[in-house]
């Protein structure tokens, strides 16, 4: 769920920069998603 969030961030941000739609908000996104996937690896909580 969470891998998937992310890549879909990660593709939004992407067609941001192409068609320069979605603003400041998809920045602020994936900044969040960064940061959660950065606080699960150091945690170490992996579910599969």
């Amino acid at each position: 769920m969470l891998w998937t969030l992310i890549g879909l961030l990660i593709l939004f941000w992407l067609l941001g920069f192409i068609f320069e739609i979605g603003g400041a908000i998809i920045h602020v996104l994936l900044v969040i998603a960064l940061l959660v996937f950065i606080w699960q690896m150091i945690t170490g909580k992996r579910k599969p």
